[in-house]
């Protein structure tokens, strides 16, 4: 009943059953279903201001986040200006972020699962305090690095702890709504690095990242651990405490209590699952779905695009960056929350087609631009076309590439492998992120229009991918889902 009932603590969303052995199938099925569909039409009662509470602070994280992955792109010039620093050192700096990201998605399991969400949380916010710190006080390329490889260690943890701490928390009528609060605060913390970047110094802009840090430290003090974490360690006590300060004094949660006791008996019981066991045949196309979003998303050079938006519209022709920057960074928000509604509403295959799309003509017109730079052919368009190619680009990024391969993500794997996977995927786009941010500016250096008319082939073979290999989702149980990967 309470793996129908409940959405996986590790991506708010359904599970499938199918793997659980056939006996629990057949005892409990029909009784789940019957229950959720109980559940779908009760309203909840609760109070819901401590967990709209807890989601603004735990977003606290995800602006934070956001902070750190725009601050490279308004900083280039100044940076490089004031160290001294040549192109591949700062390209090193740039591309950091993305390597402490890697070992701190992979830490983040292993933390958040020993010393809880909020502890998770708290520590992860100590790595990005550290490194504001350094990148604030650095007079060189050794502390400017060792600071940005701590915010990205930070970051790395937040992107896996934030998400499961909202999942964990919210009702089933809001969870949802709220689980798109963490992508839509990643994507406001960037904008408001790239706007502040025009206008501060690269070291006032640093220290301006210490302030989500500290308003999340101080949050954490008054909102509650994760229910569902401290049912699973075995605390009893501050479990029913939490839950019921999560759902109003006056609600009764001796239901949803029971629910999420049955459920982590239930996770207990499942069998541990080890990497190789991703390669079996029941789970090879949903691990080649998965990362092959991954890598599609990252190969289509957003990670380069947007950590040096200002660099590259200099590059076209431009007398200043700021600009372009201002207009990207005004432009991300909206569109993501579109992308947001859309996503229900007109299906994820068609959403990441049209953006995949968008993308690509976005990436032509940009390499365009810099090809007739390099003929000095219409050299007035060329401005034009680059600004027009690169918001073209974010603009359809924003509202489909970017979140929709987390949400297929969190739908296509099954419970019991759900985090061997998650960790894999996770790995593969920071790693992937990496190598985009890393060569980026070297790509330019070797052709401009060459860099970007790659980027353009890889969002045409992202359409070709999401074509032959992607089940559309929605609306769909995950027993459906799971049924229409392996048919």
């Amino acid at each position: 009943m309470a793996i129908e009932q409940y959405r996986d603590v590790e991506s708010g969303e359904a599970n499938g059953l199918q793997d659980l052995q056939e006996p629990f199938i057949q005892e409990g099925k029909v009784a789940a279903c019957k229950n959720v569909e109980a559940d779908n039409e009760r309203v909840e009662n609760g109070s819901i201001g401590m967990v709209l509470l807890s989601t603004f602070v735990a977003v606290c994280g995800s602006f934070a986040f956001g902070t750190c992955v725009g601050y490279s792109a308004p900083t280039q010039s100044a940076i490089r200006e004031d160290l001294n620093l040549s192109l591949s050192e700062f390209s090193m700096f740039g591309s950091l972020v993305t390597i402490g990201a890697m070992l701190g998605a992979l830490a983040s399991g292993r933390i958040t699962d020993f010393i809880g969400r909020k502890g998770a949380v708290r520590v992860s916010t100590g790595f990005c305090i550290t490194g504001w710190s350094a990148v604030f006080f650095s007079k060189g390329s050794y502390s400017l690095d060792m600071g940005r490889f701590f915010t990205g260690f930070g970051i790395g943890v937040i992107s896996y702890a934030v998400p499961i701490y909202i999942a964990e928390i919210a009702p089933k009528n809001l969870r949802g709504a709220l689980a798109t609060t963490n992508q839509l605060m990643i994507v406001i913390g960037a904008s408001v690095s790239f706007l502040l970047g025009s206008v501060i110094t690269w070291r006032t802009l640093a220290l301006a990242g210490l302030v989500p840090c500290i308003s999340l430290l101080v949050g954490l003090c008054f909102i509650p651990e994760s229910p569902r974490w401290l049912a699973k360690v075995g605390r009893g006590k501050e479990f029913q405490a939490a839950l019921r300060k999560l759902r109003g004094k006056d609600a009764d949660v001796s239901h949803e209590a029971a629910e999420i006791l049955d459920y982590t008996e239930t996770l207990q019981s499942l069998p541990k699952t080890k990497f190789l066991d991703l390669f079996q045949s029941k789970h090879v196309r949903s691990v080649v779905i998965g990362v092959g979003l991954m890598v599609c998303q990252q190969a289509v050079g957003i990670n380069g695009i947007g950590f040096y938006t200002a660099e590259t519209f200099v590059a076209a022709g431009l007398s200043s960056g700021k600009i372009g920057t201002i207009a990207y960074a005004c432009m991300q928000v909206p569109l993501t929350v579109l992308g947001a509604i859309l996503m229900d509403k007109s299906g994820r295959r068609p959403l990441i087609t049209i953006s995949a799309s968008g993308t690509l003509l976005g990436c032509f017109l940009t390499g365009a631009a810099f090809f007739l730079k390099g003929q000095n052919l219409l050299l007035g368009w060329v401005p034009v076309l680059a600004v027009a190619g690169v918001l073209i680009y974010i603009a359809a990024f924003s509202i489909g590439l970017g979140p929709v391969p987390w949400v297929i993500m969190s739908e296509i794997f099954p419970i019991h492998v759900k985090g061997t996977t998650g960790s894999l995927v996770v790995l593969v786009n920071w790693l992937g992120a990496w190598v985009v941010s890393y060569t980026f500016n070297f790509l330019m250096s070797w052709s401009s229009p060459g860099t970007l008319f790659l980027y353009a082939a890889a969002s045409l073979l992202t359409i070709l991918f999401v074509a032959k290999l992607v089940p559309e989702t929605k609306g769909k149980t995950l027993e459906e889902i799971q049924a229409c990967i392996n048919s």
